[in-house]
């Protein structure tokens, strides 16, 4: 028996539901019921400096008078924070990610440079590596500790 469709839709409150928002919406519940599966709202609350709980009532509030009432959920993504750290120290320890020192400063400027080479899709992970990448766990941590 094949897996039951799940869909979700993921929102940062740090607006309230627009036009864009309602179609993602409305396109996932659509195939959630077309599917006999479940439609999912998870809440994206980690850009804790600009969420707010009057956003958040403004999306469910925009959602159910739409009719697109979840199956599932809200789930606050900050509430999965410890899990994500977790996991992100096991990249880290299996080498398959690093901490990355380069200043946002600098890390904006190369995004804007990358883009207007047309190579918006290769910026930052792509064809720009960072110097840090290659740096040992160890000292990264060290670094991390100095602040």
């Amino acid at each position: 028996m094949p897996d039951q469709v799940r869909v979700r839709f993921a929102p940062s409150p740090t607006g309230y539901l627009h036009v864009g928002g309602a179609r993602t919406a409305l396109f996932n519940w659509l195939f959630a019921r077309k599917h006999n599966g479940v439609f999912i709202l998870r809440i994206e609350d980690t850009d804790i400096q600009r969420s707010s709980e009057a956003m958040v009532q403004g999306i469910l509030e925009g959602l159910h008078w739409l009719g697109l009432d979840a199956d599932e959920g809200p789930f606050f993504q900050s509430s999965f924070v410890e899990q994500h750290r977790a996991a992100a120290r096991q990249l880290l320890e299996a080498g398959k990610a690093y901490y990355d020192f380069t200043p946002k400063q600098q890390v904006d400027d190369l995004k804007i440079k990358e883009r207007i080479a047309g190579r918006a899709a290769e910026a930052i992970g792509g064809k720009t590596r960072s110097p840090y990448r290659d740096l040992p766990l160890q000292e990264a941590l060290k670094r991390t500790e100095a602040g």
